[in-house]
């Protein structure tokens, strides 16, 4: 019996031994192990057995019995009582066809041309394990305390400054709010601003997860297509003029690339300013701008403080962190705290001050000038190995779009390059509408790896030849 159930008492433990016997029968029973009307040892036989007191096993049996685990009875003895059949419960498979399933898909991996994924090979990662660990051990023996909800000042004077020199963004810590990355920030701008119901500007194409998010705060999506300026703001004050929000991504447009003009920033933030509406700037890529210099954010140029600023660290060190900030208007600061307590407190502390550490001692500076010079032959490299075999390819970001035929299926092609450890994002699903969608694969060029790049890039021209 002891040995069947693993009664390994450990006598130099705290756990008293009638509570060790008591957790090990019941795991027993629990798990099925022991099935019921399975018939236990008396107290006497197993106390011998165990080498333990009488009264020892006793207690236990008798918290057993009083949890109506076991039973006793002089003419059966003890026994695991009755119970419901155990019901091993697997975790369903998402609906086919739903967003859950595709949201698996296109975030599994890691493959190679998967999106919004940083190459592994640039980070320092023993550098930030080590300054990681070093945080851990402060928080452990730090007062127990509730943290900020707004996140840690040290980081959020981190970020303050960093905004400040790489995105020309003047803000001050207390307007920035620490989230759970780009989609927890989204979350917490909708619930501040309160525009449940209203009609939302959104960039068509636009990431399908942004969208699915507006129409989860029950939001009217208006699709305002995107030309080599960015977003068409004269099309939105056409067909929209009484939105209440613009989501947009005018560092590098997503999926296609392109910078929201001078012309059309200063159109946007005038209209926000006019009627009363809000800009949600999605920062995705930061200054990872592989032509030149990044340009300065859409928040650099607000003067009325209508705009939303989200960052995140997803792109620059890890989605696994799922760490990022939000900027906030002055005048909405205030409310953006209280909802992070109430609703939306910030991750642990000792990831914040790790990060934190790792910008202050410039570490982070550092690793996105290496990554960039990485990122910049990569996308040479797949430039060079498409280009003389693809009718037509253009860089958009960290991304390359390989535009196929009218009418080509590229989510089966998509999905058939999965068997090969290719993760190309069908373009026709950064469409809000099917019979306007385009055709195409979005490829990432951090995951591009030059050694594995001539191959993969075979595979996948052979993919794409069964289906055209």
């Amino acid at each position: 019996m002891a040995r069947l159930l693993r009664l390994d008492l450990d006598r130099s433990a705290k756990t008293p031994l009638a509570e060790q016997i008591r957790k090990g029968i019941g795991a027993a029973i629990e798990n099925g192990a022991l099935a019921p009307g399975a018939r236990l040892p008396s107290w006497i036989d197993l106390a011998a057995q165990l080498g333990v007191a009488r009264g020892t096993v006793r207690s236990a049996y008798e918290k057993l019995a009083a949890a109506q685990l076991i039973t006793a009875s002089r003419a059966a003895g003890t026994r695991v009582a009755d119970r419901p059949p155990l019901i091993v419960r697997q975790e369903a498979p998402p609906d086919p066809g739903s967003f859950m399933e595709m949201y698996r898909e296109l975030t599994a991996g890691p493959a190679i041309f998967q999106m919004g994924v940083p190459a592994q090979s640039t980070f320092p990662a023993k550098l930030f394990a080590r300054i990681r660990a070093h945080a851990v051990r402060a928080e452990s023996s730090a007062p127990a305390i509730y943290p900020d909800p707004r996140g840690e000042l040290e980081l959020r004077r981190e970020i303050a400054a960093y905004l400040a020199v790489a995105r020309g963004v003047e803000c001050s810590p207390s307007q920035i709010i620490i989230t759970g990355g780009f989609g927890s920030g989204l979350g917490l701008a909708l619930r501040v601003l309160g525009v449940e119901g209203r009609r939302a500007w959104m960039e068509e194409p636009g990431f399908f997860f942004t969208r699915r998010g507006l129409e989860l705060a029950r939001l009217s999506l208006v699709p305002i297509p995107v030309d080599d300026e960015g977003i068409d703001v004269d099309h939105g004050l056409q067909h929209a003029p009484d939105a209440a929000v613009a989501v947009v991504t005018p560092g590098q447009q997503a999926p296609l690339g392109p910078t929201l003009s001078l012309a059309r920033r200063l159109r946007l933030l005038d209209w926000a300013a006019r009627a009363g509406a809000w800009v949600i700037e999605d920062d995705y890529l930061s200054e990872l701008q592989l032509k030149g210099r990044a340009t300065p954010a859409l928040a650099s140029l607000d003067r009325a403080g209508r705009v939303i600023h989200i960052g995140s660290f997803s792109k620059t060190i890890s989605p696994t962190l799922r760490l990022g900030f939000l900027v906030a208007p002055g005048a909405l600061a205030s409310r953006f705290a209280e909802a992070a307590a109430c609703l939306a407190p910030a991750p642990g502390p000792s990831l914040q001050l790790a990060t934190a550490e790792f910008m202050r001692e410039g570490h982070y500076m550092r690793h996105l000038r290496r990554t960039k010079r990485v990122y910049s032959a990569q996308r040479d490299a797949l430039l060079k190995c498409l280009q003389p075999r693809a009718d037509s390819i253009t860089v958009a970001g960290l991304a390359a779009v390989m535009w196929l035929p009218d009418g080509t299926p590229d989510l089966s092609i998509a999905k058939e390059a999965q068997a090969f450890g290719l993760a190309p994002v069908p373009l026709s699903l950064w469409y809000a509408s099917p019979a306007t969608a385009r055709s195409g694969l979005v490829l990432g060029i951090a995951t591009a790896p030059q050694r594995q790049l001539e191959r993969a890039c075979d595979r996948l021209l052979q993919v794409i030849d069964r289906f055209i």
